[in-house]
């Protein structure tokens, strides 16, 4: 797994052995920043169930200002940490070593461009944090929210103040793409 693009470009990054975390895929991770393209620019993204923080590090390098990291996990924390120092990103990285669901909760009102849900697959997790971001202020008026899901898993179409824009497939991987309904705009 490596950053693909941007100041990173390249640089290798670590992650956990065994199968506590999943990384994204670098070829799904390509096609997310290819349908995301300048919104990265100058954003402000949220990598909640973030295990490497290879989505996060990767906005990052393509020029995005600033990331809050979220991962329960000590141990994939620490990965991140490390992963921060190695491409050189730690002064824009916010880690947070809780769980997801009760952060995504206590940050109501702080507007992100980007938010990144990629939870373990068949948990629940990715429609529960969908929920929350669906009911609170979380939404740049012209940011996205990125989940991965496995194939088995269904998400809904609206939800709330979101509504599903895009869908792509990779293998098991399923990544949707919500944005705010045009009559729910907020500002950062």
């Amino acid at each position: 797994m490596r950053i693909i693009a941007g100041t990173a470009g390249g640089r290798r990054l670590k992650t956990l052995p065994g199968l506590n975390t999943r990384p994204t895929a670098d070829r799904v991770k390509e096609a997310i920043f290819s349908v995301l393209g300048t919104r990265v620019l100058a954003a402000r993204a949220l990598d909640l169930f973030a295990g490497s923080g290879a989505l996060a590090l990767e906005a990052l390098s393509r020029g995005a200002d600033h990331a809050v990291v979220v991962e329960k996990s000590t141990r994939a924390a620490a990965v991140i940490r490390e992963n921060a120092k190695l491409t050189g990103l730690t002064s824009k990285v916010s880690l947070l070593t809780r769980d997801g669901l009760i952060v995504l909760r206590e940050l109501e009102g702080q507007v992100f461009d980007l938010i990144f849900l990629d939870p373990p697959y068949r948990q629940g997790l990715a429609q529960a944090s969908l929920e929350i971001l669906a009911e609170g202020n979380y939404l740049a008026s012209n940011g996205v929210i990125i989940v991965e899901t496995s194939r088995e898993e269904e998400m809904p179409v609206e939800l709330g103040t979101i509504t599903l824009r895009k869908q792509n497939r990779y293998g098991d991987t399923v990544i949707w793409y919500y944005q705010l309904r045009e009559t729910g705009g907020r500002e950062k």
